[in-house]
């Protein structure tokens, strides 16, 4: 397989980054209705909990300015293996879905769990890409792969 263009590349990023914003638009909007009447499962504040801790932990060891959006390593980006990146690469994306899960809860099962299982695997596509992409640029890339989960630390 040829690799991608840069052009290539960042276009395949834009429409990952769209879906996922479309999926993380919808997943709220199917919630609302629950949410407006107040009543919210112990499940979904403990999901929620969750999905904003890792995001603060992740944000913690991962600043702002060495990650993109997209897909597409920053050209003077570090590799980071500590915090939440020792067990799993993608701990940003992995908050994401907790949080999507939160919302799916509140959902309608059938809509709610049916966005939420798109937004995983636009996910994991954007994840394979990425990763490809990181090995392309950081040497210590697929030893670190080796040792890490994508999302779920010790399972996936």
């Amino acid at each position: 397989m040829n690799p991608l263009s840069l052009a290539q590349r960042k276009a395949l990023g834009a429409l990952l980054v769209a879906l996922q914003f479309i999926c993380m638009l919808l997943l709220p909007a199917l919630a609302a209705p629950a949410l407006a009447q107040g009543a919210i499962p112990a499940a979904t504040l403990l999901l929620g909990m969750a999905s904003l801790g890792l995001m603060a932990w992740t944000l913690l060891h991962n600043r702002l300015g060495n990650f993109n959006i997209r897909p597409i390593p920053k050209t003077f980006g570090t590799l980071v293996t500590s915090g939440p990146y020792r067990w799993i690469r993608h701990p940003m994306y992995s908050a994401v879905l907790l949080g999507g899960a939160a919302l799916a809860l509140m959902s309608k099962p059938v809509p709610g769990w049916a966005v939420w299982v798109c937004l995983a695997l636009v996910l994991w596509v954007k994840s394979t890409f990425e990763e490809r992409w990181m090995r392309e640029q950081h040497a210590a890339y697929s030893a670190y792969a080796a040792h890490s989960k994508r999302f779920v630390p010790l399972i996936f």
